[in-house]
């Protein structure tokens, strides 16, 4: 598995991820209305504009074939006031191909770019009943707090996680 800076080339293959990894990841959380009028064109050109944009890192997972398997990425979000900051935006992976170490290497790689911009801290937001969180506890993220969100015209809950010291993801071996 290939894990590398995504390229503007890269987008199509970014979208059909994260409409697929959404339709199975928030299968009976997010009405199923909404996730089956997902467009990968769409998302294709948000992933156009969000691998352009200066502030925003974006990787993918390639397979030897060089399939995008999965994706991460990060930056500072707009309501991010917070100095020596940013925030883990997204990790999504091809259903088939989770439970494999790829999560933990894009995320690696998202924390290497927190410390090449002089980050300390580090916020990810989840809905409570996407799995990801306990992922996310796992290397080390301490919930901050919950609060209700509307998505698809369900109310549900968003926990906010922080990280105030990098090294725990960034010194595990368990590659």
């Amino acid at each position: 598995m290939n894990i590398r800076k995504a390229v503007l080339t890269d987008a199509a293959g970014i979208a059909k991820v994260h409409v697929n990894s959404w339709r199975t990841t928030y299968k009976g959380i997010i009405p199923a209305s909404f996730l089956d009028n997902l467009s990968y064109d769409k998302r294709t050109e948000l992933w156009q504009r969000n691998i352009s944009r200066e502030d925003n890192y974006v990787f993918v997972a390639e397979t030897e074939n060089k399939e995008i398997v999965g994706f991460a990425d990060c930056g500072k979000r707009e309501d991010n006031h917070i100095a020596n900051s940013g925030d883990l935006t997204s990790i999504y992976l091809l259903e088939e191909y989770q439970g494999k170490g790829i999560g933990k290497g894009l995320m690696k790689q998202l924390f290497r770019q927190f410390k090449e911009l002089g980050y300390e801290r580090v916020f990810v937001e989840v809905l409570d009943e996407n799995n990801t969180r306990n992922f996310y506890e796992y290397y080390g993220a301490k919930l901050l707090k919950s609060e209700k969100i509307k998505m698809a015209g369900v109310v549900l809950d968003l926990l906010i996680y922080e990280w105030n010291d990098l090294g725990k993801v960034l010194s595990d071996k368990s590659d």
